[in-house]
């Protein structure tokens, strides 16, 4: 089981969001305390909205649930590039989408983040960004104290050997830049979870029939063969795997941001490697790309001169990360 964890997760649902949503929210000793949405995979009132209906999914209700807020709509440059090719008009199509349980925050969602950092004891709040970094940036920014506070920024992006929305850089890092480059120099533990260790955490044909197999039993009412949440997810991962294979030939959809919650929470499920990411914003074919330093290259270029300031993920525990993102799902409604 993973140790007690308090999160803030930052994110544009989007298919994988949503699943890291509800794996957060299933998993023991783990409190989801805001989440905040930003413009990315799709526009920031839709993403909003269907961070909203995955709370429902999860079981969250008017009584209690965690704080969820609206951030920024756009990159700190630059115009908003959605993706709706993987994630459909929507950015979340496929399931029904259940009516929100609870009302939205009415702060910003970069006042959230705030807040929530500083209102915590030092060292006691993990903040995973799926999305863009655009109300990481800005918060650590507007506020600089919080870099102190926070536990550990763990991120889903980049990618040390590859990219996906262009040969040399990942999505979200390539939505904004700019913030990715302010969140990688801020001085807080960073782990940069990207494509190279995402593209490995594949929902296979077994994997999701496995999804699909989770029983009622404990008075849960079952859909479809398995629990709510578990019936929303096979439909979720059946249009996801199916964008995939369509867009980018995968046999199987990769859930990318799972991986990020996954290693904040149960960190021996992911390995990682020491090292120092640097993210371009001005080449003409790289922009985007998070240059990343396994040796400690000085200026010279000699190794181990330069201490490393980040963790990259570079390994996956498989039968590892997929029974504990499925024993999360059977503990949902």
């Amino acid at each position: 089981m993973p140790a007690p964890t308090r999160l803030l997760l930052d994110c544009d649902p989007g298919h994988d969001d949503a699943l890291a949503i509800l794996v957060a929210a299933g998993l023991p000793g783990v409190t989801i305390e805001a989440i905040t949405t930003v413009g990315g995979n799709q526009s920031l009132d839709r993403v909003t909205r269907n961070a909203l209906a995955v709370c429902a999914v999860a079981g969250f209700g008017a009584a209690t649930h965690p704080v969820v807020a609206a951030g920024c709509h756009g990159p700190l440059l630059g115009t908003l590039s959605t993706d709706p090719r993987t994630h459909g008009a929507s950015g979340l199509d496929g399931p029904a989408l259940p009516a929100p349980s609870f009302a939205l925050d009415p702060r910003h969602g970069v006042d959230v983040i705030i807040d929530t950092v500083m209102a915590a004891a030092p060292g006691t709040i993990t903040i995973v960004p799926t999305g863009p970094l655009t109300n990481i940036a800005t918060a650590v920014r507007r506020h600089p104290p919080i870099a102190a506070r926070v536990r550990e920024v763990v991120l889903m992006g980049g990618g040390y050997t590859k990219g996906n929305i262009t040969p040399a850089a990942e999505f979200n890092i390539h939505s904004d830049p700019e913030a990715a480059a302010i969140v990688f120099g801020a001085g807080w533990p960073v782990t940069m979870v990207g494509l190279d260790v995402t593209h490995q955490a594949l929902a296979t044909d077994t994997v999701r029939a496995r999804i699909a197999a989770l029983g009622g039993g404990d008075a849960r009412p079952v859909v479809d063969g398995g629990s709510r949440a578990a019936a929303f997810v096979t439909e979720l991962l059946d249009f996801f795997a199916a964008s995939y294979r369509t867009k980018q030939g995968f046999a199987s959809p990769p859930v990318h941001d799972v991986v990020a919650l996954v290693r904040a929470v149960a960190p021996a499920r992911v390995g990682v490697t020491p090292a120092t990411v640097e993210v371009e914003l001005r080449g003409q074919f790289t922009r985007g790309m998070t240059v990343t330093d396994f040796h400690g290259r000085d200026e010279h270029g000699v190794v181990g001169q330069v201490p490393p300031r980040h963790l990259v993920a570079t390994s996956l525990d498989f039968d590892g990360f997929w029974d504990l993102v499925i024993g999360a799902l059977a503990r949902l409604p």
